[in-house]
């Protein structure tokens, strides 16, 4: 299991991209060339509450102000206050994408600004549904993707070592935290190509597969036969088609409706020597088609990568926003497509002319002054549906419940 867990993660935290790319180079056709074999290292202690990005009931990286600031295409704005819920009936479990800016190959397990940033961004408004907990792991680092993206990986790059931790993590989760509760599993970029290793491994067809309300696989590339919903990287779990459907996943990957993946794409593209393709499920239309996404966005120009694009003044004139976040209804739609491209989530930007609010976004990745258009949307995959997935989530909380869930 762990030669094909290492081998998997190369291929698709690896070279299907990383999150925050500091350099560009094509992606390999293969596996990369080995390195010297990383040396055993000591198994991560979850019982510490060290080890923990976020837990419940804790002042943590997931106990941050959330407000949003809502503008219409007019320029007026109302302010909607986030609230958390205490007594929230099911848990998630997050696993971070490629953030660590740590110089040597896999990350330390020292919670820096990368990590609680990227937990503000994606993670944290999940609290106004469920419990949540996201533990630290040591993942490859941006150092070592770059490097190895360019063709030089570093030696003794750990690739099993960030889906060791995270296993080790969910058995301490299911073991003394979980209390037979429904579970929602969350990931993004490296951190769903591991959650993907570890459904397929200790999830899929296990017993443990009944609490598993549904999965969020965002930026990533979960493979499935055409036309069918299961195969592929899972067995038993199926492609979502509606919030009241249980034990599902929702898998995609975004760009621009005119910026379609090239040839050369680390996404949205399948494995023709295997006969699958890219899953797309639409979190703002389940059931298919076009629907609005309900995106919320940093209300500055941080991002949770330093090669995004900054955010467009959301105003104009520009003028103060007090909170960490805008909403902005009516600015985007979503659909997945597939076509000659691959299979996709595709981004429309509805613009109103006159209007004083922003008509473009921000977040493509940015490299020497030029968009790099392999890459899509994947630094804002989260933001774009943020509010779509919460509500999917609190609908499949109630669903789970009423089907007689823990």
């Amino acid at each position: 299991m762990f030669k094909r867990a290492l081998t998997t993660l190369a291929l698709v935290a690896g070279l299907t991209g990383g999150l925050g790319v500091a350099a560009h180079a094509q992606a390999p056709a293969a596996a990369p060339p080995a390195a010297t074999p990383a040396p055993a290292a000591t198994p991560n202690d979850y019982t510490n509450p060290d080890t923990w990005l976020c837990r419940p009931g804790r002042n943590d990286a997931c106990a941050v102000n959330l407000d949003a600031t809502v503008i219409q295409a007019d320029g007026t704005t109302i302010v909607e206050r986030f609230h958390t819920d205490p007594n929230a009936p099911i848990d998630c479990f997050y696993v971070y994408p490629t953030v660590s800016t740590d110089p040597g190959a896999n990350a330390t397990m020292a919670i820096e600004p990368a990590e609680t940033n990227v937990v503000l961004h994606q993670f944290a408004r999940f609290g106004a549904k469920c419990r949540l907990y996201a533990p630290m792991y040591r993942q490859v680092t941006l150092t070592a993707l770059t490097a190895m993206l360019m063709g030089k990986p570093i030696a003794n790059a750990n690739w099993n070592l960030a889906y060791e931790d995270v296993q080790a993590a969910w058995s301490e989760y299911l073991a003394h935290d979980n209390h037979g509760r429904g579970v929602v599993l969350i990931g993004h970029s490296q951190g769903s190509g591991v959650l993907t290793l570890l459904i397929a491994d200790k999830i899929d067809g296990k017993p443990v597969q009944k609490q598993v309300i549904s999965t969020l696989l965002m930026g990533t590339a979960l493979q499935v036969p055409p036309g069918k919903d299961v195969g592929g990287a899972f067995q038993t779990i199926p492609l979502c088609h509606s919030a009241s459907e249980i034990g599902c996943v929702i898998a995609y990957s975004s760009f621009r409706a005119d910026s379609p993946p090239p040839p050369n794409s680390r996404f949205g593209q399948g494995r023709p020597a295997k006969g699958t393709v890219a899953a797309c499920v639409n979190p703002a239309a389940l059931g298919g088609g076009s629907g609005a996404l309900t995106a919320y966005f940093s209300s500055s120009s941080g991002q949770i990568a330093n090669a995004a694009s900054p955010q467009p003044a959301w105003i104009t004139p520009p003028q103060p926003i007090d909170t960490p976040f805008v909403e902005t209804p009516g600015l985007l739609t979503a659909e997945c497509v597939s076509n000659t491209h691959g299979n996709y989530l595709a981004i429309t930007v509805h613009p109103t002319p006159g209007g004083r609010r922003a008509n473009d976004i921000g977040g493509d990745v940015v490299l020497g002054g030029q968009v790099q258009k392999d890459w899509g949307l994947h630094l804002i995959d989260a933001d774009l549906n943020m509010g779509n997935l919460v509500e999917i989530v609190g609908d499949e909380s109630k669903a789970y419940l009423a089907q007689g869930g823990k």
